[in-house]
């Protein structure tokens, strides 16, 4: 079954408003924090203004790639309920989650088998293993067949270039679907028409 939905990279008021009063609101909704090449990305400043809301039903998730100790001191008041690490290795994944007292989103890039099996070292550690692809900022994809090993008791979250259409294909596999790219349009901005397509779409297949 399909465990949850994250929209990631929202970076505007008007778009956050549509998604946190939608009727079927995701579980998880992502902002880019600290990755300055990513289009997605907030400035602090805005970040604080846009994160000042009702939450309604959603988790916040602040996407971080190897956050200095500097900037998790700067955005430890944010209205953050997890941080998504990337390039981050288990200790100090434990530091960071031991030290703000926040959940872990673990965000592990894939190519390879080897790739997916570094999930083991963050056991006991995260809350939820994050299987992307190596893209980061763009949307890439990866073999999800180099998953099915994993077992289903760990909380799995996966993204990579999913499309709205793929979400049917999910409905027998116990992952949080991650999407950015897919509900944009052609500018790179979030698209209201897509979003809605989505979480109606997520919503009949979500058990």
């Amino acid at each position: 079954m399909i465990k949850g939905l994250k929209i990631c990279g929202v970076s505007d008021t008007k778009t956050l408003d549509y998604i946190l009063n939608h009727p079927y609101p995701p579980k998880f909704i992502g902002f880019i924090t600290n990755y300055k090449k990513s289009k997605r990305y907030v400035e602090y400043k805005n970040l604080k203004n846009l994160l000042n809301v009702d939450k309604n039903q959603s988790n916040f998730v602040s996407v971080l790639v190897s956050p200095t100790n500097e900037l998790l001191e700067k955005i430890k008041d944010l209205n953050f309920d997890y941080y998504q690490l990337y390039d981050v290795d288990p200790v100090r994944t434990m530091e960071i989650k031991e030290k703000y007292k926040i959940k872990i989103i673990s965000a592990l890039t894939i190519s390879t088998k080897k790739d997916v099996d570094r999930y083991k070292n963050y056991l006991g550690i995260s809350d939820i293993i994050l299987f992307d692809s190596k893209g980061y900022h763009k949307s890439e994809s990866f073999d999800h067949d180099l998953l099915e090993q994993v077992p289903n008791e760990i909380n799995k979250m996966i993204a990579g270039n999913i499309q709205i259409d793929d979400i049917p294909d999910f409905k027998n596999k116990n992952f949080i679907i991650d999407l950015s790219g897919s509900i944009e349009n052609n500018e790179g901005k979030k698209d209201i028409y897509k979003i809605d397509e989505l979480l109606k779409l997520f919503a009949k297949h979500e058990t």
